[in-house]
């Protein structure tokens, strides 16, 4: 009876556990893409990765109009060095996301 009960417990704790982080996970994609995307301080950074890489996407070579993520700042949204940033065209970001 007890190691049903704590193996219930177990499997209450890994729920509650899973749904926290979800729901952070969510909160920080929402700030993400509703906030910081449409801040002066992105809108900066991302001249600078454009910039750097010359306007030209580091797949192909062609026009880079967008910046993509090679990595996320997990916790600090907006502090990621601008190395995790590259410049790509919009063919080609498409397919990083795919």
């Amino acid at each position: 009876m007890q190691a049903l009960l704590l193996i219930l417990l177990g499997i209450i704790i890994f729920v509650v556990k899973q749904f926290a982080f979800e729901h952070k996970r969510k909160k920080r994609r929402d700030y993400y893409r509703n906030e910081y995307l449409k801040s002066d301080a992105w809108s900066r950074k991302r001249y600078i990765v454009l910039k750097r890489d010359n306007w030209h996407c580091v797949f192909c070579g062609g026009r880079a109009t967008q910046v993509h993520h090679k990595k996320y700042a997990k916790y600090n949204i907006g502090k990621e060095p601008i190395e995790w940033l590259v410049s790509v065209c919009k063919s080609c970001h498409d397919q990083q996301h795919n």
